[in-house]
């Protein structure tokens, strides 16, 4: 019997991609079926799921060997996913004339702590601080990097934080970038919240060509006429009259523009900013550092808005994709099934060109289609009730 249609469109696009010519056979096979479960709605991130969602033809046990033990390569997958990511964003900014975003953020994927009875706990676990939950809690915690456009964005690599592997966040930040190897025909703008911006990674970003925007801890030393003063002391100097509004999408600001070192950097801008609706106290302050001195005010700060979608991903990822909902316990398994979300979510994006979500809703209108349309044409062919039932895993 045939294959489903919207099976043959996830083909094409592991053509598109490169892969075909990387992966064997039944690699292929599997990976099609499991990016077709993972797009469906109703997915929870088991392997039963995948097995029900996709009409897998193996048995169940086969999967678990695919993320465990099968001589795949996931870092080849990555490797052509990320060219072909490259490819689409920077032609997308040259044809607009517009800046590429590069947004890194990174996420707790939690899980349930084992009781210490528990014989096969998830590898690679540990306690991590949320700051959502502003406690700490069991799980993974990834370093996620994100290249963008004002319109396109795709999520590009991922690295596992493990505290005893001795690397920090930061060091995880400078080698994903590393991997970016993009043309700069237009300028790049790495995007990070206040957690990232040290010395070693703004200077990692620099040496590639890359500027930094990035919000400031509001203790960061600044130096107005040569004086070390915390950002927030100084702001205490700054009246409603220093400032300018600067409007951002439907939000308004008071801003303060500084030019000169901070602590770590002998040259930058950076603004001291409060919403227009609130007092100009302490509490209020936002500190945002633009390593780009010719951007103005209104850039630096829309610029920096469009971190927003990475915030957006890890949501959508977690709630549509599954991206923490796994439970296999191998740490290959588990860096295998987020190398494959991130496969199927690309492959929603590329599908309907616009978003995560409207990709998927995509997706699963075409399947639903296609199953009654597999439904039909078995029927036509004189197939029997019990063969299609079972080949849908409804017997």
């Amino acid at each position: 019997m045939n294959r489903l249609a919207h099976h043959q469109g996830i083909h094409k696009f592991f053509f598109t991609l490169g892969l075909t010519l990387q992966l064997s056979k039944p690699v292929i096979k599997h990976l099609i079926h499991i990016v077709d479960a993972l797009t469906t709605k109703g997915f929870s991130g088991t392997l039963t799921d995948i097995h029900y969602w996709s009409f897998h033809p193996n048995h169940r046990t086969t999967l678990s060997h695919f993320f465990t033990k099968s001589p795949w390569n996931e870092e080849r997958l990555l490797g052509k996913l990320q060219e072909w990511i490259l490819s689409q964003v920077e032609r997308l900014a040259k044809r607009k004339n517009q800046p590429l975003f590069v947004s890194i953020d990174d996420t707790i994927c939690q899980k349930t702590k084992p009781s210490s009875r528990a014989a096969h706990a998830i590898q690679g676990c540990d306690w991590h601080y949320s700051h959502k939950d502003h406690q700490s809690v069991w799980g993974h915690s990834l370093v996620w990097l994100m290249v963008h456009t004002f319109t396109q964005a795709f999520p590009f690599a991922f690295r596992l934080y493990d505290k005893k592997a001795g690397k920090s966040k930061i060091d995880l930040a400078i080698e994903m970038l590393s991997s970016l190897k993009v043309k700069r025909a237009q300028p790049v703008y790495v995007l990070m919240d206040s957690w990232y911006p040290s010395k070693k990674l703004i200077e990692a970003c620099l040496k590639q060509g890359f500027h930094v925007i990035a919000m400031l801890k509001t203790n960061r030393i600044l130096y107005p006429k040569g004086i070390a003063i915390q950002a927030k002391q100084f702001a205490r100097y700054i009246e409603s009259k220093d400032t300018r509004l600067v409007t951002v999408g439907q939000e308004r600001y008071r801003v303060y523009r500084y030019e000169g070192a901070i602590h770590g950097l002998d040259d930058a801008v950076v603004l001291l900013a409060w919403k227009a609706d609130q007092p100009m106290a302490p509490e209020h302050l936002h500190c945002i550092l633009s390593t780009d001195r010719e951007l103005g005010d209104e850039d630096i700060l829309r610029y920096y808005a469009q971190r927003w979608t990475i915030e957006c991903f890890f949501r959508q990822a977690k709630d549509q994709l599954k991206l923490d909902g796994y439970r296999v316990r191998h740490i290959r398994a588990v860096k295998r099934y987020w190398a494959v979300v991130l496969l199927a979510c690309v492959y929603s994006i590329a599908e309907s060109r616009q978003n995560l979500s409207t990709g998927l809703e995509l997706l699963r209108s075409r399947k639903d289609h296609s199953v009654v349309e597999f439904i039909y044409d078995a029927a036509k062919q004189d197939i029997p009730i019990d063969v299609i039932k079972k080949q849908l895993h409804v017997a």
